[in-house]
């Protein structure tokens, strides 16, 4: 069935806002700006801060859910079903697993190479299989576990294409390591989200922008009120702004002031969380989830190609080997395999038929040539 125009814009707008939102906050840390008093330039380090601006673009789904919702009120046969009473604390556990698992990641984004970063977010499925075995009580299936085997190696051979690269880049080799496994970490968190998700959130029958929104609500006022005592606590080495503390909001402020790109930036990276989040909804909703779960693979294609093309990172093979294999491990995780199998049998079944149809005509004209 071939796709309409809608969904050919949805799929596109999925991948583009998916590939920006990686690309944005990249772009943001390879700025270098003066902060403060007059102090000097230095790069752009600022990952709670960043993360605050996820959350405020994950918490206007919220006004786009309201929105979609009056709309449908006004139309004769309203088609949004009225969702069960719930408490909005409940999301309040997987907001502040999101809340952490993304300031991790942020932090890990200044250590690592954007196509890295998104290629070992890929691990989310080894936790995600593993917590649903141990707290859903999930029977996973062969090819499951196979998928989560093959995404191991997959991140063997991506942490190994990092380790030989890392001497090309502006990233020391100790950096490279933390940041790969800061990121693996982060996932961790991310799969307790997503149980906690489906243990509590799925069964009140949330829609998902509502459900985004809400968790972005609750990320973006409890990180933002963080900022404060992140100001004075100090980080040392791990820290990246000049007073050496976990998070400088103010030296931010003035970075961006001296260089305005950084508000571009940082405004990408705001706006591409929301409409990548309404477009993967909308994708898993018009077309499949499979789709939704390709296109988000695409996407690591997308900004590793940029990132070489900007000169961000340079190539290496064992990279390409590495997402392939990735891939084929998240590919067995959500069963991409049944539809191919299934098409295979269903040729070699034509294939039989025609060939015994083949036969029997055979056999029919060498009995009329007897005859």
């Amino acid at each position: 069935m071939a796709w309409s125009r809608y969904q050919l814009g949805l799929a596109a707008l999925m991948l583009l806002t998916g590939s920006i939102n990686t690309l944005a906050a990249k772009w943001a840390d390879n700025f270098s700006a003066a902060g403060c008093s007059r102090t000097e330039e230095h790069s752009f380090q600022h990952p709670f801060l960043q993360a605050v601006g996820m959350f405020l673009g994950e918490f206007s789904c919220l006004a786009v859910f309201y929105l979609l919702l009056w709309r449908d009120r006004r139309r004769p046969e309203p088609s949004m079903a009225p969702s069960q009473p719930f408490s909005p604390l409940l999301f309040l556990p997987p907001a502040l697993c999101d809340m952490t698992g993304t300031s991790i990641m942020y932090v890990a984004l200044n250590m690592t190479s954007a196509s890295s970063f998104q290629m070992l977010r890929g691990s989310v499925i080894i936790f995600t299989g593993l917590l649903s075995v141990a707290f859903l009580g999930r029977k996973l299936e062969l090819s499951q576990w196979l998928g989560i085997l093959v995404t191991i190696v997959g991140l063997v051979v991506v942490g190994l294409a990092d380790l030989h690269s890392s001497h090309d880049q502006k990233h020391k080799l100790s950096e490279v390591i933390t940041g790969d496994l800061l990121i693996i970490m982060a996932q961790v968190i991310v799969a307790i989200q997503m149980v906690l998700e489906e243990k509590f959130v799925y069964k009140h029958d949330v829609h998902p922008l509502r459900a985004v929104g809400t968790e972005g609500f609750f990320g973006f006022i409890i990180l933002a009120l963080l900022l404060v005592p992140m100001y004075y606590i100090p980080a040392g080495s791990f820290s990246g702004n000049p007073r050496r503390v976990l998070e400088d909001a103010l030296d931010a402020f003035c970075q961006i002031g001296r260089q305005p790109l950084i508000a571009l930036a940082l405004l990408g990276n705001i706006s591409s969380i929301a409409f990548f989040n309404f477009a993967g909804i909308s994708v898993t909703k018009e077309i499949s989830a499979t789709t939704r779960m390709v296109l988000d693979s695409l996407r690591t294609v997308v900004i590793w190609a940029v990132s070489l093309a900007l000169g961000w990172e340079l190539f290496h093979g064992l990279q390409i080997l590495g997402f392939a294999i990735l891939l084929t491990g998240a590919a067995l995780y959500n069963g991409l395999h049944r539809p191919v199998l299934t098409r295979l049998a269903w040729s070699r079944a034509d294939g039989s038929e025609a060939e015994r149809e083949g036969l029997l005509h055979a056999e029919n004209a060498a009995i009329n040539s007897e005859r």
